[in-house]
């Protein structure tokens, strides 16, 4: 995760350190840089509320893109940096899966795979293994175009709470 700051630390930072950070966020360069160039909040509530309203009007395009960032549930995250750090501590609960929802979860990562032709992403945070696993059960049922909403929207809370994460 993106080292803990004040918003006072995040608006003074360089843009191109506070593009690092906020890239944490979601790896997604439209928002990154409005993110970025709407500083200074002043108010950590201030720079929720506008990262929200940005991430509103991400495009299934820019989730594509975005999801070459996410590892699948159930998998654990590749690599030393901040955003696979974050990926570790949200999918933390996957630790005490037991072999059938570990093997259910697999199965249904390769179906949706198949199905919508990008990884399954799910808000993990606060969820437990078995939530994870029926909500991608329920989802392999979406069509394209509900199933593209529901991953913009997961995607917009796992942004939202990394940067309350590292906004305190």
């Amino acid at each position: 995760m993106a080292a803990e700051m004040s918003i006072d630390a995040f608006d003074a930072l360089p843009a191109d350190a506070a593009a690092s950070t906020v890239r944490v966020w979601a790896a997604i360069p439209t928002w990154v840089d409005a993110v970025v160039a709407a500083r200074p909040y002043g108010t950590r509530d201030a720079l929720i509320a506008r990262a929200d309203e940005l991430a509103r009007t991400w495009t299934r395009t820019e989730l594509d893109a975005a999801l070459a960032h996410h590892p699948r549930i159930g998998e654990k995250p590749q690599g030393a940096g901040a955003e696979a750090a974050a990926s570790r501590r949200e999918q933390a609960s996957m630790s005490s899966a037991g072999a059938a929802t570990t093997a259910a979860i697999a199965d249904g990562n390769a179906a949706y795979e198949k199905r919508f032709s990008r990884v399954f992403l799910i808000r993990a945070a606060g969820r437990t293994p078995e939530q994870m696993r029926a909500e991608l059960e329920r989802r392999l049922g979406n069509d394209d175009e509900t199933e593209a909403a529901e991953a913009l929207d997961q995607l917009r809370e796992i942004a939202l709470l990394r940067l309350e994460a590292t906004i305190v």
